[in-house]
């Protein structure tokens, strides 16, 4: 798809300016986003990124519009899983619920500048060599693997620091408590830098690995460089209100892994083909194209995507439903037959519910700082 600069500088310039409003309308002010809020924001997102699907599929055609909508959803659903990350981290600094918005906005934004740079370089690795693709292809393959051997994330996980926070820790002075929403404090004249920039730091250099599967992952469902850019800055944006709405969902998507593994491996069998089609290399059927297996179309692509999402979520809370039964039914079996006797609280089944027990237990004390979600399935 021919897209002259105007529309590019368009685009661009609406994408600043919806990270400027998320930073001045609801950033600058610290609080802890309401389900309301949160659901109310993460729609109107969602329809601007519908809306502009809709534009590409009127003016561009079927085929942008498709490719867009694969790429879209497929970068949304990769972003959902990476916020088992996120929610780690926030755990792992203890960053207050009122800051969390900050720090989010901020990864956002810094993986919206590290994933365009990723594009461009991978657009001109395309546009030069052919080969990429092969490239590309094992990549996803390989993290479909890992993906579907994980499992996806528990609630056992703790977040390890990477050799960047280490050395960052070692050269830059970090204190150990927060200071309200200050990402740098000066204390006896020495500035030092709070766990909440450490926190963001974290974020940013996780981004980084999550790039690896979601710029090949793009690329393997559209080659179209403005069409990627898109699919990836609507992904991001409403990233920030999806983890408040679905910090308690996030522990029912038990096959989430699973989904995304099969979503991977599909657009990586797709990358391989298409790189069996545009074969260059000398040394593999004398640098003649192999079309022995036709290649996947867009429109096949998207109803993979879509139905493999539909039934990870509907099998993950069919399975959440049944735990919950079971542990209904063995706490009713547990209960003591004298009803005087006070039975003791069961335990938390996740580990996100034993810090909102601990949240509600706390609610007797105003000045109790609420940590964020912690990640488990």
């Amino acid at each position: 798809m021919d897209v002259p600069f105007w529309i590019w500088a368009v685009t661009i310039a609406a994408i600043v300016g919806m990270l400027v409003f998320d930073f001045v309308g609801h950033v600058r002010t610290p609080h802890a986003p309401s389900l309301k809020e949160a659901a109310t924001w993460s729609a109107v997102y969602v329809g601007i990124a519908v809306v502009f699907g809709l534009l590409v599929l009127w003016f561009g055609g079927a085929t942008p519009g498709s490719e867009y909508f694969a790429g879209y959803i497929t970068e949304k659903s990769l972003s959902v899983d990476n916020l088992f990350v996120f929610v780690l981290i926030m755990a792992s600094f203890g960053v207050p619920r009122i800051a969390q918005q900050k720090v989010l906005l901020f990864g956002i934004t810094f993986a919206l500048v590290l994933r365009t740079i990723f594009i461009l370089v991978g657009a001109a690795a395309i546009e030069n060599f052919s080969w990429v693709f092969w490239i590309f292809g094992g990549i996803l393959i390989y993290t479909a693997w890992v993906q579907a051997r994980s499992g996806g994330h528990n609630g056992d996980e703790a977040y390890e620091e990477n050799a960047v926070l280490r050395l960052v820790r070692r050269v830059v002075p970090t204190t150990e408590e927060h200071h309200d929403d200050k990402m740098t404090v000066k204390l006896q004249g020495k500035r030092y830098i709070t766990p909440l920039a450490i926190a963001l730091i974290a974020i940013g250099t996780a981004d980084i690995i999550f790039a690896v599967d979601s710029i090949p992952a793009i690329f393997g469902l559209t080659q179209d460089t403005y069409l990627v850019f898109a699919a990836n800055a609507f992904s991001l944006l409403g990233l920030r209100q999806l983890f408040f709405l679905i910090d308690g969902l996030l522990d029912r998507l038990v096959y989430l892994a699973y989904g995304l593994a099969v979503i991977l491996a599909f657009i990586g069998a797709k990358l391989v083909i298409h790189a069996m089609h545009t074969n260059e290399l000398s040394w593999l059927n004398g640098g003649e194209h192999i079309t022995a297996i036709p290649e996947i179309p867009t429109w096949l692509s998207l109803v993979v995507i879509l139905v493999t999402l539909l039934v990870t979520t509907v099998a993950s809370l069919r399975h959440d439903r049944k735990v919950r039964e079971r542990r209904r039914a063995r706490d009713a079996a547990a209960a003591p037959a004298d009803p005087s006797a006070v039975a003791a609280p069961a335990a938390p089944a996740t580990a996100r519910e034993a810090v909102e027990d601990d949240g509600a237990r706390a609610g007797d004390d105003p000045d109790a700082e609420r940590v964020g979600p912690v990640a488990g399935r």
